[in-house]
């Protein structure tokens, strides 16, 4: 590493402390899955908010409002429970390249996942937690999402997969979200057979940047490998939560331009 490893880890640790909080949740997509108390629709509501988190935070959380709204602000009930003429109120639903095609086939997903499934954790894991590695679990997850005959392929740019070579910054966050367990109440920690240990680190460009500087990333470009890369250094300074340093990583970019 570029700088000596006990000054890195003193430093992200510190700024750990200063980011895994309360005040961290206002301003970011997490904020959305935080309206709901219902397992399931945190877990629906903290997809969308997930897959829409690119562009500026301001806009990314308002779009997301305005899809909990659409869905009467009750996720799973809605997607279990809606009339077909109930869609039509999400024709014209845009966030950037994300649009209405995307949107109501991602609905008609999840009603057949519900429909059979109390949890969305089983549709990475495995229903018997048979899938056991990160890269399987994004795939295998991947795939199940578009294994509906009627998938429209636009989608697929939306669903990110290690087998595309993609870091999956964003299914990582979601996974972030839904997996680690603190006591600072910003992640769920709702779901049991995946541990933080298993988790990936989420590598947007602040994050990227940052790592880069600090030398805990080397290979050039982002990818899937890179963002092992960054989540193996981070496991040497936690390793049975390496993702904690995400915030660190993305205070230190954002808030202070390190």
């Amino acid at each position: 590493m570029k700088q000596d490893y006990a000054a890195i880890k003193a430093l992200l640790d510190d700024r750990v402390e200063k980011y895994n909080q309360p005040g961290f949740i206002p301003n970011d997509p997490v904020s959305i899955p935080h309206r709901f108390t219902k397992k399931q629709d945190i877990e629906i509501s903290g997809f969308f908010a997930s897959i829409l988190a690119w562009g500026q935070r301001k806009t990314i959380i308002n779009n997301c409002i305005k899809l909990m709204n659409l869905m009467d602000n009750a996720p799973h009930d809605f997607i279990l429970n809606h009339q077909e003429q109930d869609l039509t109120r999400f024709l014209g639903f845009k966030h950037r390249t994300f649009n209405d095609t995307d949107l109501l086939y991602l609905l008609h997903f999840f009603r057949w996942y519900y429909s059979q499934h109390e949890s969305l954790e089983t549709a990475f894991t495995g229903v018997h937690n048979e899938i056991r590695y990160q890269k399987d679990r994004l795939e295998y997850f991947h795939d199940l999402v578009f294994s509906l005959e009627d998938a429209p392929h636009r989608t697929k740019k939306h669903i990110s997969t290690p087998a595309r070579k993609s870091a999956c910054k964003r299914m990582n966050m979601y996974l972030r979200w839904m997996v680690r367990k603190d006591d600072r109440g910003v992640d769920f920690g709702i779901w049991e057979m995946m541990k933080p240990a298993d988790l990936v680190c989420p590598c947007d460009v602040h994050v990227e940047r940052v790592a880069r500087k600090l030398g805990l990333i080397t290979r050039k470009g982002m990818d899937w490998h890179t963002a092992e890369e960054l989540t193996d250094h981070l496991r040497a300074f936690d390793p049975t939560d390496p993702v904690k340093y995400d915030y660190a990583l993305f205070g230190l970019g954002v808030e202070e331009n390190f």
